[in-house]
């Protein structure tokens, strides 16, 4: 992977402000990770099978242009019905994309819900990922989002290819929810900016 640049905690605009935010210091670096706690009911969809509307995530989003990729890092506890966490690609209320994990059911799934107006949603059982670090990452081609994920140092997963306007302002960054429960407490350890991926495989 290219050489990323860090993108600090307060270089991005949060959608819609957690319920609290900590900054933690860690191996003598000070703010380097950053615990967020998700607003009971928080969530993102378009209309697709359930009929509503949610527009209540947690995202902390900086610039992303075409032939830049991002990196998320981040743990959580998995314990709370649809808990949410990953990274959100955002053009405008009607187009975005987020990626990462969801704990439904009692399994963790990998995945992620693309939206054009309305949401899609595509996901994969992971529960040997509950524990760990995993990364999220986001390469911005001129036609598409390409997703990858990985848990620790691990080989990447390819989770989606999905289309996405090149022509189009877009931003991207950590993001939570918690549809379910009050008390999702997110620790995101890395936030980095880099060259997108030219390949698929």
């Amino acid at each position: 992977m290219p050489e990323s640049d860090i993108i600090r905690w307060d270089e991005g605009s949060w959608t819609h402000t957690p319920a609290a935010r900590t900054l933690i210091s860690a191996d003598g670096h000070a703010d380097a990770h950053l615990d967020v706690t998700a607003v009971e009911g928080s969530d993102a969809w378009r209309h697709t099978a359930y009929g509503f509307v949610h527009d209540t995530e947690h995202a902390l989003l900086a610039p992303l242009a075409v032939g830049e990729a991002m990196d998320v890092s981040f743990r959580a506890p998995w314990d709370g019905q649809f808990d949410q966490a990953g990274i959100f690609v955002r053009i405008d209320d009607e187009h975005w994309i987020k990626a990462g994990i969801e704990y439904a059911d009692e399994h963790l799934g990998l995945g992620a819900v693309v939206t054009d107006v309305r949401s899609d949603w595509s996901v994969g059982y992971v529960d040997d990922w509950h524990g760990r670090e995993i990364t999220v990452r986001v390469s911005r081609w001129p036609d598409a989002v390409i997703v990858r994920a990985r848990a620790d140092g691990e080989d990447w997963r390819l989770v989606r290819v999905a289309p996405f306007a090149g022509d189009a302002a877009a931003s991207a960054g950590p993001f939570l929810a918690g549809p379910t429960r009050a008390g999702l407490v997110v620790r995101f350890t890395r936030w980095a900016r880099s060259t997108a991926d030219v390949a698929l495989h």
